[in-house]
């Protein structure tokens, strides 16, 4: 069954069915056009043939005299062109009287039969105006066309008359074209299957090259890239996706690195602390006082690992659509406003002045704990990178149907290398903050922004401070909208 299977997989490729196609789709056409050629050229043929026998009726009349003997040809005996003409006319030839009796008639006439009387009648009563051709047959096998009709004497007596001539010759190269088609159709349709084969695999070698690069990827080897052909058709766009498919995995194993390596370190320094807390308790504690410190440091600690796996939890849950927004008719300048004297402790702790330039009232369609949660996450960066006698301003302003939340302070600010990363998960800029997270925050608040449908722009430089812009749209959306409808609408008005 293997081997079965292994030989019928060239004729399930991809190749052998585009060439196929081509085959299938080239054979019709040769076929068709066969027949339209075969059909042309008969009734060109016929077409010919009628031309010329009405030509040589013209000439039967001009040369066919009636007397009181009968009809006779007149014609110039000694002229040899003419004497050609009349027995050339005369070779397929019947006159016969209105009754049916012929008066002349050829050898090859007689071969292929007279008109019944009841036709030559019909075709009497029909007068002048009756013409009728018709293909007979003589002994022979030789097919003649036959034109038949009614000529008048100058005593308006009607005579039937008919010419024919041999059409023998057409049908042969009809034949001719026929056979000859038949056999040339095959060979041509076979070099046509052959060109489709070839020119299937060129068009298909991109994409093998694609399918052989995907097969080489491990996780040693994400950057891999796959040339382009400089051909600007969809396969080069096919290249194209493949290797930005490719780098955007490398960055995501890449931080997955790093994010398992931050995480294993965070999740088990508190461990280790709470491991040593207890031991050192189980071991040296002699007091009650004692005990009840070494669990109060135990329970801090596990409340950090809390945080840690709540925060991962819950990005998760956020990225995979399952954290659904619960929208209000929010007042953003006094959540802003809640937010800031919040802060005011821990700024004035680090002797950081800590100002907000709002409105009285903002009202926008929002989730509340989303749109503190960023607030804080913006306020608290903005307050812990900011050296003691600097300042951090929040500021709130409506613009239409739009609404700008700025938060700026004149901390140690952002390297350029570092800005364009600053959202991505599990992303630090270096630090010498001891306590400087998961880098979760910002990719939080970059979540929050676009689940509402606005944007978020921030403005850096070393050692000058940061400016974070937040822009929220002041319309509603349907209540209950869950962040993948959501982060979708950010999507496009981006």
């Amino acid at each position: 069954m293997l081997f079965a299977s292994q030989a019928l997989r060239p004729f399930r490729g991809l190749r052998f069915r585009l060439a196929l196609s081509y085959v299938l789709f080239f054979s019709a056409l040769l076929i068709t056009l066969g027949f339209v050629f075969r059909a042309t050229l008969n009734a060109i043929q016929q077409n010919q043939v009628e031309d010329i026998l009405d030509n040589d009726w013209g000439a039967v009349k001009g040369y066919l005299r009636f007397g009181d003997l009968g009809p006779y040809w007149f014609y110039d005996k000694s002229d040899p062109d003419e004497a050609y003409t009349v027995e050339r006319l005369r070779r397929v030839y019947l006159l016969a009287d209105a009754q049916g009796h012929p008066f002349e008639r050829s050898e090859i006439y007689e071969s292929i039969g007279f008109d019944s009387p009841d036709y030559i009648k019909e075709v009497i009563q029909q007068g002048a105006k009756a013409k009728a051709t018709r293909v007979r047959t003589d002994s022979k096998g030789i097919p003649y066309l036959i034109r038949s009709g009614v000529i008048v004497d100058q005593h308006h007596h009607r005579y039937f008359l008919a010419i024919g001539r041999a059409i023998d010759t057409s049908n042969r190269i009809l034949k001719e074209f026929t056979y000859r088609y038949i056999i040339i159709v095959p060979a041509v349709v076979l070099l046509s299957g052959l060109l489709g084969w070839f020119l299937a695999g060129r068009a298909l070698a991109p994409v093998n090259s694609v399918a052989e690069a995907a097969e080489r990827i491990t996780h040693s080897n994400l950057n891999m890239q796959i040339p382009s052909r400089k051909a600007g058709d969809e396969l080069d766009r096919l290249i194209e996706s493949f290797n930005r498919m490719m780098e955007r995995l490398s960055c995501s194993f890449a931080q997955i690195q790093q994010f398992s390596t931050d995480v294993s370190h965070e999740l088990r320094t508190p461990l280790t602390i709470v491991r040593g807390q207890l031991e050192v308790a189980l071991f040296t504690a002699t007091t009650t006082e004692q005990y009840r410190e070494a669990m109060v440091n135990a329970l801090e600690d596990v409340e950090r690992l809390s945080n840690i796996i709540r925060a991962l939890l819950m990005l998760s849950q956020a990225e995979s659509g399952q954290l659904v927004l619960k929208k209000t008719n929010l007042d953003l300048a006094e959540a802003v406003r809640d937010l800031v004297d919040e802060f005011q402790i821990p700024a004035e702790a680090n002797d950081v002045g800590l100002t907000a330039h709002l409105p009285e009232h903002c009202f926008v369609q929002a989730d509340r704990i989303q749109i503190e949660r960023l607030l804080s996450n913006l306020m608290s960066n903005a307050v812990k990178y900011t050296s003691a006698g600097g300042k951090v301003e929040v500021s709130l302003v409506g613009e239409g149907d739009q609404v700008q939340l700025v938060v700026a302070d004149n901390g140690v600010g952002i390297a350029p290398d570092h800005l364009p990363h600053i959202f991505d998960r599990f992303y630090r800029v270096p630090s010498a903050d001891p306590e400087k997270g998961l880098g979760l925050g910002l990719s939080f608040v970059v979540w929050i922004v676009r689940a509402h449908g606005g944007t978020i722009d921030v403005q850096s430089e070393l050692g000058r401070g940061t400016t974070f812009t937040v822009t929220l749209p002041v319309g509603a959306r349907p209540a209950g909208e869950s962040e993948t409808a959501a982060l979708a609408t950010a999507e496009r008005l981006n």
